[in-house]
């Protein structure tokens, strides 16, 4: 299964590739990075993406993660059935406006990896 992470933070990459080592080396999981929403946007029109969960932080510069998530939704037909909100913040407000605009999940930071690992082994029970 590959997942696009869209968060502005660099120190989260070497996190995830820590946290999934087992996974990615079976090849069970494949990680791509994508440090704004706008670089999302550009790694899923460039040719055919074969990702099937995007997992974006909601605060970003530029555009957030909320407008990727409306951008998704909306313009992306042929885009990933999965999209996971992750923000630092466990406010209603994100939670619903996430769950408004099509999120199928929501993430608080900082991120629980046992959580994360049980939600994407549901996501590959169900794919």
């Amino acid at each position: 299964m590959k997942i696009l992470v869209v968060d502005d933070e660099v120190d989260i990459q070497p996190l995830f590739r820590q946290r999934f080592r087992r996974e990615i080396r079976s090849g069970e999981l494949a990680f791509d990075f994508a440090l704004s929403a706008e670089e999302a946007l550009q790694y899923m029109t460039s040719g055919d993406s074969e990702v099937v969960l995007i997992l974006s932080d909601i605060n970003m510069p530029g555009m957030s993660g909320l407008e990727l998530l409306r951008h998704i939704r909306t313009a992306h037909r042929a885009a990933p059935p999965f999209v996971m909100m992750i923000t630092a913040y466990g406010d209603e407000a994100n939670r619903s406006q996430s769950m408004q605009l099509g999120a199928d999940d929501f993430l608080t930071k900082p991120l629980d990896f046992n959580v994360l690992k049980d939600k994407l082994k549901g996501l590959e029970a169900h794919g």
